[in-house]
């Protein structure tokens, strides 16, 4: 009976001395980050993080952030990572550093129903308008190479795709994942053209401080055991089986 006790006296006190991993996320994009029914953080994301802190000894903590509020979050010491399906670029890799990638993505467009879209190059004309979210990648995409178009910005990914739904714009991009998902919901008002047009795809990253290279190494080391020992794709069955399907079936390279 002591024995029991003293294991149990061990493992709380090891429990208790566990050190805050403090991560920032956006929770609007499920299923990766997300927020349950009770308002408690959930998604692929959090699982992952979840066993990556119960294994490292970790006791994990997510706050949600704003997207423009992430990455100075990080550098001011807030929070000691980001996970929220952020993409790997060279303009954020001048403020924080990532991990190895964890998963691709591709930009896809949303265009009205009734709209004669057919291509990344028919939105590159004087009269075309584009819905996009700030600061995202599809932000950064229109900018360097869809300067004839005009360029509407939004804060929330949410109001660009009302434009788009109401016939105000012509163009949404965003990851095909998304496209599909709000495609799906809105398939009287919207049109989803999942074909890539990037020339290379997205890659996703955990951003950690300038520097950290303890949790950079582990979370590597981590993201690659994760991938060999079919971690990632328990995750993609659970969170994304009819997405991964369609993927398939569409011959579209999936996230993981």
């Amino acid at each position: 009976m002591k024995k029991i006790f003293y294991f149990l006296t061990i493992f709380f006190a090891l429990h208790l001395m566990a050190k805050d991993l403090v991560v920032g996320m956006e929770l609007g994009y499920p299923p990766f980050e997300m927020s349950d029914k009770n308002g408690k953080a959930s998604g692929i994301s959090v699982d992952f993080l979840e066993q990556f802190a119960k294994e490292h000894g970790y006791k994990l903590v997510v706050k949600n952030i704003a997207w423009d509020g992430l990455i100075p979050a990080l550098k001011t010491g807030k929070i000691d990572l980001i996970m929220s399906s952020m993409t790997i670029t060279d303009e954020r890799k001048k403020v924080v550093d990532f991990t190895i990638p964890y998963a691709q993505a591709n930009l896809a467009i949303l265009t009205p129903i009734n709209s004669k879209i057919k291509s990344i190059n028919d939105l590159n004309k004087k009269g075309e308008i584009l819905a996009l979210k700030r600061g995202s990648t599809g932000h950064l995409y229109a900018n360097k190479n869809l300067k004839n178009a005009t360029i509407h910005l939004f804060d929330k990914e949410s109001a660009a795709i009302l434009e788009i739904i109401q016939g105000k714009a012509d163009g949404f991009f965003y990851d095909q994942l998304t496209i599909y998902r709000t495609w799906q919901k809105h398939q009287d008002t919207t049109r989803a053209i999942l074909a890539p047009f990037q020339k290379n795809p997205e890659f996703w990253g955990i951003a950690i401080k300038k520097g950290d290279v303890e949790l950079k190494k582990e979370l590597d080391d981590f993201i690659s055991k994760s991938k060999k020992d079919g971690f990632f794709d328990s995750l993609g069955e659970k969170y994304l089986k009819d997405v991964k399907d369609t993927f398939k079936k569409n011959h579209l390279q999936f996230f993981f």
